[in-house]
């Protein structure tokens, strides 16, 4: 299989930075389709920020992410469990896709569009439908900065009614962090994307003979978690909504999300693909170490409230017995900590 790329490059820290990039559309069985097809569809050529050196070109089929096919067309890569950095190249959250008779949903895009580039090519070897729609989970920067590939190949992209909001407050600092963490190359071409899907409420999309279900949720994990279900299979791509193994990062209300996983537990699923963790869990037993942590959470705090301890002291020790059970738990419970303590204080 042959793929056109393109070098881009941008200015950063006073030297050029560049990084081959994905072309999405233009695959093809050779590399002489290939270049007819770029022949007849040349590419845009505005890529600001970024600057083209020289023409696109096809060369061999890089990289594909590792994907699991966990119901019938139904498909899931599982990132690292860790924070982003120039190992891992940003490649941290479970990222998806479901496969309709005429279109496909690919399900987050991942910290760069790099790895949104892995996904891509994921799709492609697996069908040539068009990748039709991008549903963005919520606002987190390891879930949506991959998104411009996404777009680019033509996908609607939908998401929380709150999610254009959330990235226009927070985008530039994500980007500025991200190119930190995993270095400029490996970030280069990653950006924010406009919702065109925005949901409130219930939602759906249609890939032909299978439509997604989208929901909209108050705020619990963050103010712009949203889930897609897939009734045909009973699988729900939950987002950070549930998390395995990974701790648990709360940047939203605490009480919300215990509301809406209250809520989630009722709903007879057959699985559900968590943020972060396995591929897949079995519902509603798989949410149960998340429903403890929470629990654990709200109770410590609302203890420590009533001792008359200081947020500087509470941090400590608030839900501290669930370390055993999470990793990167030193990374993410105080955080936790100081929102819980923040929220619950004004009861």
């Amino acid at each position: 299989m042959y793929e056109a790329i393109l070098t881009l490059c941008l200015a950063a820290a006073g030297q050029e930075v560049c990084r081959d990039t994905l072309l999405p559309g233009y695959e093809a069985e050779t590399e002489d389709a290939c270049t007819a097809q770029l022949a007849a569809r040349p590419p845009a050529a505005d890529r600001a920020p970024l600057v083209a050196r020289g023409a696109p070109r096809c060369a061999p089929a890089g990289p594909a992410l590792a994907v699991t096919e966990i119901a019938p067309g139904v498909f899931v890569h599982v990132g690292a469990i860790a924070e982003p950095d120039a190992a891992n190249g940003g490649d941290v959250a479970n990222l998806g896709f479901v496969i309709g008779e005429a279109g496909v949903a690919a399900i987050d895009a991942g910290s760069t569009r790099a790895v949104a580039e892995g996904l891509w090519r994921a799709i492609r070897a697996r069908t040539d439908l068009p990748v039709s729609h991008l549903v963005l989970t919520h606002m987190h920067p390891d879930h949506v900065l991959g998104a411009p590939l996404f777009t680019e190949a033509g996908a609607q992209v939908a998401g929380h009614a709150g999610l254009d909001r959330a990235l226009a407050d927070r985008g530039a600092t994500y980007l500025e962090s991200l190119a930190r963490l995993v270095g400029p190359q490996a970030a280069l071409g990653s950006g924010v994307v406009a919702v065109d899907l925005p949901v409130e409420g219930m939602g759906e999309i249609d890939l032909g003979g299978r439509v997604l279900a989208l929901r909209a949720w108050p705020p619990a994990h963050t103010g712009t978690d949203l889930t897609a279900t897939d009734p045909q299979t009973g699988t729900v791509f939950a987002g950070d909504l549930v998390f395995d193994r990974h701790a648990p990062a709360l940047d939203g209300s605490l009480r919300g999300w215990q509301a809406v996983l209250e809520t989630m537990r009722a709903e007879p699923h057959d699985r559900v693909v968590p943020g972060h963790g396995a591929a897949t869990l079995d519902w509603p037993d798989g949410a149960a170490p998340l429903v403890r942590y929470l629990d654990r959470l709200a109770a410590d705090t609302r203890a420590a409230l009533d001792a008359g301890e200081r947020l500087s002291e509470a941090v400590d020790h608030v839900a501290a017995d669930e370390a055993p059970h999470w990793q990167l738990f030193e990374a993410y419970n105080p955080r936790n900590a100081t929102v819980a303590f923040t929220e619950l204080e004004w009861e």
